[in-house]
């Protein structure tokens, strides 16, 4: 056996990735250590495409050994098992920033595991697993496009730091998890206390730096270790299959993308998409597969809505780019809760409740570190009725786990000291309607509900979603977007703060990276956008 190592040194600090040692037979496997903490991720596609997918099954999983950590599970059951949230949160982290690299058209299932095998409580796992697992891809024979890279970013007295350890994250105004490629950034996630846009954008600015860096190494790496990839079983639709496409529906999905209610739109384009089946999917003679029309039929709908946003200056609301939905609140909605309010922004509700206790209601867990007591948490959940759909009930998705963290997050940094007010506090975020930044209802209702509460919070804060319509070298900046803008267009922007700085934010693209310029518009146009919901909340 023969491992190949790579050795990477950025700004004072220094990690080493290692193929072909460990876990040989899967598609791609890297071994990547920084300092004492050791990852091992390994990433396997399956032989063929999934059958009549038309989106890329990808599954990412972070595991925690809590023997890295020279530990035994508490409780009865001593095996690693169901996912802790930090596990979960971690997973979704490496997850985003990979969708975008792949391949158009490949749709072959693809599993991609990310293990702590040695944990020094020193070096952070989640970045160097971002990092580790984007170059098992990147080196297997699944089409990547480009590697990938992930760091954590630090302020502390004034100056950014790079992968902060546990100890300097304690004194750190600013959690800034960073992933993108050598030349965009395609994700990012994090929290701040009530920093600027421009000391966000700088802290953006110096971790693409080192991601730059690391990508470059790893590019010259594949040269070494990287296996070809497999481009043999892309599903690319022919150029006929599209015109046919235009030619049946184009001038109907327009008409459908201007009704302004959302479940009637949604039924509108369902029924243009059993037409273009009925005519152009012939099951005994197929000229085109089941897939190939569904793609096409994707895009093009995708097309119609941002030529209809970039040439004809219109939303499928009527509203403009930077206009925010009509928003309704009260408060004390609920008669024998501690705090609770009702806010809806359009067609997205959430019912937001706050409830107050002593440390006995604190919510406690076990992770590497050791066990803690978590005294402020938020729950977010998502009843398949808020989009009149019929779905099961039970343990919170990954995706609830992740929007609740983000608003929990957002709200973190305007509660006030422990000594000055020592209760538990829970918020519960209920979402009762949704078209689109349900989280950021989230925002705005927990905050209320907490003022109602009578929690002396330092200062209100609210949240927006910011979307992306891009077009080679031209692009519109959308406030408050709604869920046809954020499963049609390029970009889910989602900040949080007040006038004067911002407390979290998380960035999710389906491009392959976008400016700095870009960038900078949006949190500038987030700034206004969370101003006129600010003013609203406090009237």
């Amino acid at each position: 056996m023969e491992a190949k190592k790579l050795s990477i040194q950025i700004q004072g600090k220094e990690f080493t990735l290692e193929t072909g040692k460990i876990a040989r037979q899967a598609s791609g496997s890297v071994v990547l250590q920084a300092g004492g903490t050791v990852i091992l991720a390994t990433a396997c596609q399956a032989p063929k495409p999934a059958d009549d997918a038309d989106f890329l099954p990808l599954r990412v999983d972070y595991q925690e050994k809590f023997s890295s950590a020279g530990k035994t599970l508490g409780g009865f059951i001593k095996r690693e098992g169901k996912p802790t949230e930090k596990e979960v949160l971690t997973s979704r982290l490496i997850d985003r920033p990979l969708r975008p690299i792949f391949e158009d058209g490949y749709f072959n299932e693809v599993q991609v595991l990310a293990y702590v095998l040695s944990y020094d409580n020193t070096n952070p796992p989640e970045p160097l697993a971002i990092t580790a697992a984007a170059a098992a891809l990147y080196i297997s024979e699944v089409p990547l496009k480009k590697p990938v890279a992930g760091v954590c970013i630090g302020y502390i007295d004034g100056e950014f730091v790079l992968n902060p350890t546990l100890e300097q994250q304690k004194k750190s105004k600013l959690e800034l998890m960073l992933a993108g490629t050598k030349d965009a950034i395609l994700m990012i996630e994090g929290n701040c206390d009530f920093l600027t846009e421009e000391q966000v954008l700088e802290a953006i600015d110096f971790g693409h730096h080192a991601i730059r860096s690391i990508c470059d190494k790893l590019i010259d790496w594949h040269q070494e270790v990287g296996k070809e990839k497999n481009r043999s079983q892309l599903v690319v639709p022919p150029k006929e299959l599209y015109s046919a496409i235009e030619s049946i529906v184009t001038h109907s999905i327009k008409e459908a993308m201007h009704i302004e209610d959302k479940k009637l739109r949604e039924e509108a384009l369902e029924q243009i998409s059993k037409k273009v089946s009925a005519e152009l999917i012939d099951i005994e003679n197929p000229t085109y597969s089941k897939v190939a029309v569904q793609i096409a039929y994707k895009e093009i709908k995708s097309n119609v809505m941002r030529k209809m946003i970039l040439q004809d200056k219109r939303r499928s609301d009527g509203r403009k780019y930077d206009e925010i939905r009509p928003i309704f609140i009260e408060s004390s909605v609920l008669p024998r809760t501690h705090g609770s309010s009702l806010f809806t922004r359009g067609e997205t509700q959430a019912i937001a409740v706050c409830t107050l206790g002593g440390e006995s209601m604190g919510q406690r867990y076990e992770d590497l570190e050791g066990e803690a007591l978590r005294k402020f948490y938020l729950q977010y959940n998502f009843p398949p009725f808020s989009v009149g759909e019929v779905g099961r009930l039970g343990s919170p998705g990954r995706r609830e786990v992740g929007h609740g963290k983000l608003a929990e997050r957002a709200l973190q940094a305007v509660l006030p000291a422990e000594g000055e007010f020592p209760y538990t506090i829970r918020l519960e975020s209920n979402i009762t309607e949704s078209n689109g930044s349900s989280s950021m209802a989230s925002v705005c209702g927990g905050c209320l509900a907490l003022m109602d509460a009578g929690v002396p919070i330092k200062r209100p804060v609210s949240g927006i979603a910011m979307g992306l319509i891009l077009d080679g070298d031209t692009y519109v900046i959308l406030s408050d977007i709604l869920g046809v803008e954020d499963a049609l267009g390029d970009m889910d922007f989602k900040v949080t703060g007040d006038q004067h700085g911002i407390t979290a934010f998380q960035l999710d693209i389906k491009v392959e990276g976008i400016t700095p310029k870009i960038m900078e518009v949006a949190l500038m146009q987030a700034k206004q956008g969370r101003q006129h919901i600010l003013s609203k909340m406090l009237d």
